[in-house]
């Protein structure tokens, strides 16, 4: 099972972020294997983080709690908040296999929260500029919660354009940058 995990920065945490660096990337790298995409969200500037996303292929809903709240970070403080929700990786890749690289553009992490009839639930129109897409899911994948994709797209407006707007009680479009330890 696919899971969607976003951990959203508390206002002044970016020391504290910073210092558990080596223990986060620690943690990461024990599920390597499971990874599908990763990476922190940014300001506006890009310049401080926000956040930190992961997309993870997981036994079951009780193993993605147990990835996002055993979390260094979130152990720590880092974090306000947690999203943990199903996920459906609707390419079929990881990060690393997105054609467009991890540097070059602006890359976005676009997340709209529904209910309902599902909607978005096909690839964007250019999937090489697409680098994780899917439906985000109820724990028993029955009923359909919104759509997460992480994209390389010119701006915001245009990344946010790849969700349908009024299907969604709300779309959040943050800067995002491929993550893992620097080469």
């Amino acid at each position: 099972m696919e899971f969607f995990c976003y951990h959203r920065d508390r206002p002044d945490s970016v020391a504290l972020r910073h210092e558990l660096l080596e223990k986060h990337w620690s943690y990461m790298d024990a599920y390597a294997k499971e990874m599908i995409a990763r990476g922190p969200t940014l300001t506006s500037d890009g310049e401080t983080p926000t956040g930190s996303v992961h997309l993870v292929d997981l036994p079951d809903p009780a193993a993605a709690r147990a990835f996002a709240f055993d979390e260094p970070g979130y152990q720590a403080g880092v974090y306000r908040d947690v999203v943990v929700r199903r996920w459906r990786n609707t390419l079929g890749r990881t990060m690393w296999d997105f054609p467009g690289g991890r540097t070059g553009g602006n890359r976005y992490l676009v997340i709209g929260l529904g209910a309902g009839q599902a909607a978005d639930l096909d690839v964007p129109a250019d999937p090489d500029e697409v680098i994780a897409y899917g439906p985000l899911l109820s724990d028993d994948g029955a009923a359909w919660l919104g759509t997460a994709a992480l994209l390389r797209a010119p701006d915001a407006d245009t990344a946010r354009a790849v969700l349908t707007p009024r299907r969604y009680a709300a779309i959040e479009v943050h800067p995002w940058q491929f993550g893992g330890r620097p080469s």
